[in-house]
């Protein structure tokens, strides 16, 4: 069951930008700050916000302290729109040491790590340029760098690279009509609930440059699997089966290359974290944050 705003605003503080690794991120937090910390990494192009408040309030209810933030050049962290997308501006490791920069602005030693998508290739490298700031690892419908696997259908692709929309009525279109081809066929899409998240969005920080920095911060990526394979933080990986955008490939990689990797493949899930399965995705983060 979802909560009510006024619920979810009790959960959620809401703290100004810090430094953080020479910028500055926006950051929000849920839980108590005595809790174990759980950083959560969206992906390309996506705001915090992109983490389900509901979602955040309940890992927040399992006993953890959860940390949601803005990537740099996304919503209200630093933009970088001096600069080109060729060549790539930063790279992923620069965007791990921001979400190192953010934990040490919070006086965080270490935090379990979650990433999705482009978060969970930026949770991996957290992993492999910072292990001792690694709790755990859980990585997302992510893949390893390798050009070989996790690769999207065509269709996918297409919708991917449809031109960054310049109104909030293109913006709202554009969004559902994403969220329909990478989706999870499982789970029928609230078209309602995507445009009002959509909007958010667009309302908070629209900033349509940023997308194409970060998609060249990923296809500049090196093949991370040789380095996954020196992670030795209890690793969980969490792929949707009918994920078109970064097929299922690209999870049974990532939790080929990192010993001891969990794999689990989640039937009728595509690209997108359905409000249904935040209940059993949850007890699956908390049963995994547990093995410490």
């Amino acid at each position: 069951m979802l909560l009510v705003p006024r619920l979810v605003a009790n959960y959620c503080r809401h703290v100004p930008s810090v430094p953080a690794n020479g910028i500055t991120i926006e950051y929000e937090t849920f839980g108590d700050p005595g809790s174990p910390p759980v950083l959560l990494i969206m992906g390309l192009g996506a705001q915090l916000i992109r983490w389900d408040a509901e979602f955040c309030v309940a890992l927040a209810d399992a006993g953890y302290f959860v940390i949601r933030f803005d990537n740099r050049d996304v919503g209200l962290s630093t933009w970088f729109d001096d600069l080109a997308p060729d060549p790539p501006p930063y790279s992923l490791v620069d965007m791990a040491d921001d979400a190192a920069g953010l934990l040490d602005a919070l006086g965080i030693r270490a935090a379990h790590v979650v990433g999705a998508s482009m978060g969970g290739m930026i949770a991996q490298t957290f992993a492999i340029v910072h292990p001792e700031r690694t709790l755990t690892l859980v990585s997302i419908m992510s893949t390893t760098g390798d050009r070989s696997v996790g690769q999207p259908t065509p269709e996918a692709l297409a919708a991917l690279m449809t031109p960054r929309p310049a109104t909030r009525e293109d913006a709202i279109e554009l969004g559902v009509k994403v969220s329909l081809v990478i989706g999870s066929p499982g789970y029928p899409l609230d078209e309602k609930r995507e445009k009002d998240r959509v909007a958010a969005s667009f309302d908070r920080a629209f900033h349509p440059q940023g997308f194409a920095r970060h998609l060249a911060a990923i296809n500049s990526q090196p093949d991370r699997t040789g380095a996954l394979g020196n992670v030795r933080v209890p690793t969980l990986v969490i792929h949707g089966a009918a994920d078109p955008l970064v097929t299922p490939s690209g999870g049974q990689a990532t939790a080929n290359a990192i010993p001891g990797a969990q794999l689990k493949l989640v039937p009728g899930m595509g690209h997108d974290l359905p409000p249904e399965l935040f209940e059993e995705l949850v007890d699956d983060l908390a049963g995994h944050f547990r093995q410490l």
